[in-house]
């Protein structure tokens, strides 16, 4: 039994219509190489999908060289039927809108099938195609959306590692510039406690060598007092002295010099050396006392 003809109309099922696509388009391409090869025939056949993507096949070694053979062949009866070329593009530009309306209607139409809407003309046939290609189109969802999701997933995996070696990295060298703030600060702490020692030594010099000074300075004037007052009783010593030197000296005088002498002149002369001898003796303890000897004074 063999199979029935195919309608050729537009496949409104997405899903089989791209997979009737890829067959036909495989077995198009095998039957150019089967000619080009069975019959020594140069080929050259250019597709193009419905998205715009390119499939080409040329039996000989470069596809502009066919195309400018087909090129100059064309050329040459370009002029003959340009008249008829001119309707066929006419005929060929409407059929290809009425082709194109079609097209839009019938994915509109798919679009509103696809969304639940006006789905009491289609069959049961037609309403499994259409849950089957739900579901179709329903896994490659969930699977395109897992796979995002696992991505996503590894890729804040990848992340979290990483923030987690920065924050290892982080904490160690917050603890080493804790450890070295910690020693700094010891160290300045024992810095100003010995600046501190110091200081307070040097006050407690500084408090000694001023009480030093003011004892010397208490010294100096107890000294400079005890001097003054020595130097005073000395010179008052003196002026006693030399007041009771005077006063002898002028009794002396007063009673040897100056009474009448009734003697010799021998005899008074002897006289006045014994009384000037007795008046040395008398003045002895003056000149001891005033550190001169008073016979000068004479």
């Amino acid at each position: 039994m063999g199979r029935g003809r195919v309608e050729l109309k537009l496949i409104e099922n997405k899903i089989n219509r791209q997979v009737t696509f890829a067959k036909r388009r495989n077995g198009l391409l095998k039957k150019a190489y089967e000619l080009s090869v069975l019959c020594d025939a140069e080929v050259a056949l250019i597709i193009f999908s419905s998205k715009g993507k390119l499939y080409e096949y040329c039996s000989s070694s470069s596809m502009l060289k066919t195309l400018e053979r087909y090129q100059r062949n064309t050329n040459s009866s370009t002029s003959q039927s340009s008249e008829i070329v001119a309707f066929d593009v006419e005929d060929e530009t409407y059929q290809d809108y009425l082709k194109l309306k079609a097209r839009a209607e019938v994915l509109q139409q798919n679009n509103r099938n696809l969304q639940g809407e006006d789905l009491g003309p289609l069959s049961v046939n037609e309403l499994e195609q259409l849950e089957n290609q739900l579901e179709v189109s329903l896994k490659q969802v969930r699977s395109t959306r897992t796979r995002y999701m696992f991505d996503h997933l590894t890729e804040l995996q990848q992340k979290e590692q990483l923030l987690r070696e920065a924050n290892k990295s982080l904490n160690k060298k917050m603890d080493e510039d804790k450890a070295e703030i910690d020693l700094q600060l010891s160290w300045q702490a024992g810095e100003q406690r010995r600046q501190q020692q110091v200081d307070d030594h040097r006050a407690l010099q500084l408090s000694w060598q001023e009480g030093e000074q003011r004892r010397q300075q208490q010294q100096m004037d107890e000294h400079k007092a005890e001097m003054a007052l020595q130097w005073s009783w000395q010179a008052a010593e003196q002026q006693r002295q030399i007041a009771a030197y005077n006063h002898h000296i002028n009794a002396a005088a007063s009673e040897r010099f100056f009474q009448p002498l009734e003697c010799s002149p021998s005899l008074q002369s002897g006289n006045s050396l014994s009384n000037a001898s007795n008046m040395m003796n008398s003045a002895a303890p003056v000149q001891n006392l005033l550190g001169f000897f008073p016979g000068w004074t004479l």
